[in-house]
This record gives structure tokens, sequence and C-alpha cells, in this order.
């Protein structure tokens, strides 16, 4: 959706946004600010953002590197455990008594900006502006970018005017009472990632040895890389190099490793290996040469994947919160949307999800379509249609 069949702007809007800790949180925020902004000028008005964050935070950082106001607000983060006992911790007692101290700091801020409308994206900085928001009785627009609701989108959902979700499946699982004003949106991707093209990869990388008669397969951790995906495939990388093309972003303190061991590989296939610390602005090239995607299964990560129509094999992060990126990789995997290692985690375990893939192009083809099912290229827009209409109510 754009801006011309999207809803109409008609007035000048005050956005306080909240949101961060992690990526996730923050840059679907930082999208959707820059749809509105853009939405409302090509109407003729204009977008005023206070961006409500944690002190020294990363969306302090997005929010100063993007021209965005900050304030900071006291958090309160819930450290979870299996046993509830171990919740009730000297650090959780703690932390939960700054949460009332971060309302009344959200709702001063509140009443002097005094917002059109207040859009939480989640994360536990969101909660006390969330609430702030409500007894300021300014309306309130929830996004949860994961298949389940994150802690924090639990606790505002039931105050929120909107609540718009990633997932159809998410809907079902809403509290009581909120599935009424519940829209479906999608997760806001950079609208770079569709400017990609595959012939600029090869150059941007400088991939010498990058064979255009074979697929290429993008492994990535994230930023830092990850010594997990990282050694599953490094045990994998004669099998996968027979194969096909492999573009490695392995994170800055694992790349010497690597290329020792690639240094080790036999003839014919080490030209056929591009091992880099960082994938920077030419991500949406690399992602339109690869062919397959072997990667971590973060909300972000998935709506880039599903936008684009990617094949991929996702290794969720165990740790993530509310284990997150496990329901969002089976989630995917249920529908043949994504292979995923949920159970084990290895080099024999990634050669029995890769090797149907790169053996038969139908079938990486058929996988790439129903992940384009899931994908929601503009849900940015749509985002920003949820905001102007709360704005308006």
């Amino acid at each position: 959706m754009n801006s011309d069949n999207g809803l109409l702007a008609t007035q000048d809007i005050r956005l306080i946004v909240t949101g961060g800790g992690t990526g996730g949180h923050t840059y679907p925020a930082l999208t959707t600010v820059n749809a509105l902004r853009e939405r409302l000028a090509h109407g003729g008005f204009s977008l005023e953002v206070l961006w409500v964050g944690a002190d020294g935070s990363l969306e302090e950082r997005v929010a100063g590197s993007n021209g965005i106001a900050f304030e900071s607000v006291a958090t309160g983060k819930i450290r979870r455990a299996k046993n509830p006992l171990k919740m009730v911790s000297p650090a959780n007692v703690r932390d939960m008594t700054n949460v009332p101290r971060g309302v009344a700091q959200a709702h001063s801020l509140i009443s002097d900006f005094a917002p059109d409308v207040v859009l939480a994206t989640g994360g536990y900085v969101a909660v006390p502006v969330g609430v702030a928001a409500k007894l300021a009785r300014r309306p309130l627009v929830v996004h949860e970018q994961t298949v389940r609701l994150g802690l924090a989108n639990k606790v505002l959902a039931r105050t929120a005017a909107r609540v718009a979700v990633s997932s159809p499946s998410s809907v079902d699982l809403l509290p009581d009472g909120t599935r009424e004003y519940a829209v479906v949106t999608g997760n806001p991707v950079r609208p770079e990632i569709f400017t990609g093209r595959a012939d600029r990869a090869v150059q941007a990388l400088g991939f010498t040895g990058h064979d255009p008669g074979r697929p290429t397969v993008y492994v990535t951790g994230g930023a830092q890389g990850s010594k997990q995906i990282n050694d599953t495939v490094g045990g994998l990388l004669p099998w996968l190099l027979a194969r096909a093309n492999v573009v490695h972003q392995c994170g800055p303190s694992h790349l010497e490793a690597l290329r020792e061991a690639a240094r080790g590989l036999p003839p014919g296939l080490g030209e056929r290996y591009h091992v880099t610390d960082f994938v920077g602005p030419e991500l949406p090239d690399v992602l339109a040469l690869a062919d397959v995607v072997v990667s971590r299964s973060g909300a972000g990560t998935i709506a880039e994947l599903t936008a684009l129509g990617k094949a991929s094999v996702l290794i969720p992060l165990a740790s993530s919160a509310g284990d997150e990126q496990r329901h969002n990789a089976e989630h995917l995997q249920e529908t043949g949307a994504a292979a995923a290692l949920v159970t084990e985690v290895g080099p024999d375990a990634l050669r029995q999800a890769a090797e149907p893939l790169l053996a038969d192009p139908v079938r990486r083809a058929r996988m790439a379509e129903h992940a384009r099912d899931h994908g929601r290229p503009d849900a940015a827009d749509r985002l920003v249609d949820v905001v102007l209409s709360a704005a308006r109510d």
C-alpha cells in the first residue's frame, strides 16, 4: 500500500513513539515514523515526533541518528524464569519499582507534548509510556512483531485503542476483549530491502569466485554473528561448496577462524566461499542474490525474508524472549514457508534441511512462494493507516 491508496492525511500529527531494547522493536518503529512522515508530506501536512525510551539505549541512538527528538524514562525489566518463585528476585523487585516512576515521567512528557496518538512497538520501556497514555486519555496503538505477543504488549493490549499484529495467527492469541480492535498489518521492513539487485551484490562483495551456474546460500547470524551458526556451517563447508556459492556474514570475532578454515578447503571449492564480518549497505543486493538464506528467526528477519519471498533454513536463538524465535520458525515450517532446525542443530541437521533446496530448483521456488504468502511488503503503510485512524478518533 502506498500513500495514494492508503488512508488520506487530513491534519498535522503529533506522535509519541515508544519501544526498543532490541532492533526487533526499534527498527519497525523507525520505518513506520518515516512512512507516516512521507504520507503526511504527500498530503501537505507535517509530523512532529518524540521518541520516549530508555537512557543510553539502542532506540536513543537510532532516534538521534535520524533527527528524532528523544526523552528517557525509568524502566523496569522482568527477568523471566521457568520457576515463578525465581522471578521474585532482588533484581526484578528493584527494577519493578522503577515502573511507577517511569509512568509519572511519561505522563509528564505526554502532558507537555500533547500527542494526537502514541505508538508502542514493544520492549519493557513501552510499558510506562503506554500506561501513561491511557491515564492521559491519548489513543494508544500497540504493534506486535512476532506471532506470539511479547510480555509488554500483553500488558498494553488491554488499554490500547488499536492492536496491530504481524500475523493472522496472532489474533486468536490476544487477551480477551481485545480482538475486536485488532488489525493485521504485518511487520514493517525497511523500504531499501526491496531495491536489491543480484548483479550488484557480486561486485559489491568482490566475490570473484561466484559461479552463476550454482545457487547461492547467504548465511547470517546477525551483526555480531552467531557461534552456533558459524560452527554449524563451518562443519559443512566442503559439502555446501560442492553444491552452491556461499556468502557468510560471520561477525567480527569469528572472521579470522573461518578464513583459516577456508584456506584448508580442497582446490576448486574455496573460490565459491566469501566470508565477511559484516554486510552493510549492500545487504539488499546480497538478499537479491541469495537463493537460500540460513539465519536466525527473529521478527525482523522473518519480515524481510517473507516480504522478499526467500527460501530459508532457520536456526532459532534458544534464549530469545518467550522462545519467540522458535515459534516464528515453527510457524513458517508448518506451512512449507521455511525449514527449521528446532530440535537438533549441527552440520548433519543443516545438510538434511538444505539438500532438497539446493538439489531441486522447483522445490526451492515452491518454498519461496509459500514464504511470500506470509509476507506483507506494505506493512509500514498498513500500520500508518492504523495510526492515522486512531489519531482521528
